[in-house]
């Protein structure tokens, strides 16, 4: 690592690679202007001619990659690709929203075809927690981080440095300039009363004059990249369960579930569905609106939920002991919510299951008596001791689907049932085999004696809901807030400095802004107003 050191003429030591004196401002090698072209008469003012540890330092591999990251394009080229594959990532819902219970490997090819299929392969599907894209993440926030040191450090330097006495070339080769001024002492005192009215402070040394205001302004970039850094560890925090959840579960009516991301604390239960629908005749003012619509309008989604929390750690199997911590009515932007946690109206599923089944049996025109087939609790015998007759379940299917090999589930929701069950009376000269499917009871014999009919069927609705906590709004917050603070220095404030070099009787006058030469021109004609100050010229426009 290089650590040479460059004596100017006024005896300041400057770091290997300054351009620009730091404490006198006396060029120390030749300067390029901003574009690229030879500006010999203008000087490159940029981080006040200081040294960056990216342009100084190169040899060892870790001067390589601090040069590397220093870049502005890098950077750039990492905030790009990290919004392209953002974007990428809202094409398809994320696993945590699809909202079925198909696997994944299933949903996305089955749902949105090859591309759906693709999707998944590439791992978008879980896009935001995946290792690869919180490294990108962290990328930019390490480019963010080396970027401002390395300007921030030789900024910092030069400016703490800096002289009121300057060297003359300095001041010559400043943007703006007034040679070979005739003024008086009542002109230089005119001159520093101008400067005060125009809020600056004003430094005198040997006759050097030294006027600078808004020095803070020139940290606003920086103090905007601490406000990013901040909201990129909220967005690296968001990653972690106990800053913040976005889950899903589905709750049956009359069921409790454990709400996910709580760690088994916390429960609710579905006490009961609501889903109301537009009607044309009672809702007068939109009947015409309605007129023209096939189905019915949804007008209301509403889950009236009871929120538990396990008193216990139970024993694996044992269900935990709860404690009511409230309930609500959960629509659509209106959340129940309880310590800390909230949970949303997502989905839901209308009547989509069923609850129970009930079947009549009857023989010769005589009934037998009826049973009633709870899906929950899928019995496997019924006895009808009136007529000392046994109703046998031999196979159920919550959710029937034919195959090669026969009859099957394709999953454990009961939401098309089939019930395969056989009938034992003594009115009976034989076992007789039924097979409930879609509310229709189907015999499996010919010439059969009993009758089986369906007598009513209880469904039941699901209510698909959110659960979200985050615990890094307030450091998104104050991110945002920091980072406004500094678009705020950098866009209303300026960094603006004048110096007043005597020479041989006559006095020369360089001026510089950071940004909005206009404004700084216009601020000249009042500094200048009442004194003998020659009208300033803009030697890069002379070019």
């Amino acid at each position: 690592m290089a650590n040479e050191t460059i004596r100017c003429e006024c005896g300041h030591e400057n770091k290997e690679g300054t351009v620009l004196c730091e404490a006198c401002g006396k060029p120390i090698e030749k300067n390029q202007h901003i574009d690229g072209n030879d500006q010999q008469n203008v000087l490159e003012m940029r981080y006040e001619g200081g040294a960056r540890r990216s342009q100084t330092y190169k040899r060892t591999f870790v001067d390589k990659i601090w040069a590397f990251f220093s870049s502005v394009k890098v950077g750039v080229w990492l905030i790009v690709m990290t919004l392209i594959f953002s974007a990428l990532g809202t094409i398809y819902p994320q696993e945590q929203f699809k909202n079925s219970p198909l696997p994944s490997s299933v949903f996305y090819e089955e749902e949105y075809g090859l591309t759906g299929k693709i999707f998944y392969q590439l791992g978008f599907h879980n896009m935001y927690d995946s290792w690869w894209y919180i490294i990108l993440v962290a990328l930019i926030g390490v480019s963010i981080i080396i970027s401002s040191i390395d300007r921030y450090v030789p900024l910092r330097r030069a400016l703490k440095n800096q002289k009121t006495k300057k060297n003359e070339v300095f001041v010559k080769r400043q943007r703006v300039v007034s040679f070979d001024n005739e003024l008086s002492e009542n002109d230089l005192n005119t001159l520093k009363t101008n400067l005060k009215k125009q809020r600056y402070k004003v430094h005198e040394e040997n006759g050097h004059i030294f006027a600078e205001k808004n020095r803070f302004s020139r940290w606003g970039p920086y103090v905007n990249h601490i406000g990013l850094i901040i909201i990129l560890i909220a967005s690296i925090f968001r990653m972690f369960e106990v800053m913040h959840i976005d889950d899903y579960v589905w709750v049956r009516e009359g069921e409790v579930q454990a709400i996910p991301g709580t760690g088994q604390e916390y429960f609710v239960e579905n006490n009961e569905f609501i889903y109301e629908v537009y009607d044309p005749e009672t809702e007068e003012r939109f009947t015409r609106a309605l007129e023209d619509v096939e189905n019915p309008v949804p007008k209301n989604f509403q889950t009236n939920a009871t929120i538990y929390r396990a008193t216990n750690d139970p024993v694996l199997g044992e269900k935990p002991e709860l404690e009511r911590v409230t309930e609500g009515e959960i629509r659509l932007n209106q959340p129940v919510i309880f310590d800390g946690y909230s949970l949303y109206q997502s989905g839901t599923q209308v009547e989509s299951e069923y609850n129970s089944i009930s079947m009549e049996l009857q023989v010769n025109d005589e009934s037998l008596g009826g049973f009633t087939f709870d899906t929950d609790e899928a019995p496997s015998e019924f006895n009808l001791e009136e007529s000392d007759t046994t109703i046998t379940i031999d196979n159920w299917y919550p959710e029937l689907e034919f195959t090669d090999e026969g009859p099957s589930s394709f999953s454990k929701y009961p939401r098309n049932p089939g019930i395969i069950f056989t009938v034992s009376s003594p009115d009976l000269d034989e076992d007789e085999r039924f097979f409930y499917l879609q509310e229709e009871v189907i015999p499996l014999a010919d010439n059969n004696q009993a009758n089986v009919s369906v007598s009513d069927v209880d469904r039941r609705s699901a209510s698909g809901l959110t659960v979200k906590k985050d615990n890094t709004l307030p450091l998104f917050g104050l991110g945002a807030g920091i980072f406004m603070i500094g678009v705020l220095q950098g866009l209303y404030w300026y960094h603006r400095r004048i110096w007043i070099h005597p020479k041989d009787g006559s006095y020369h006058i360089g001026v510089h802004t950071n940004k909005n030469w206009y404004g700084m021109n216009q601020e000249l004609d009042k500094i200048r107003k009442g004194t003998n100050v020659k009208p300033f010229v803009d030697q890069q426009e002379m070019k």
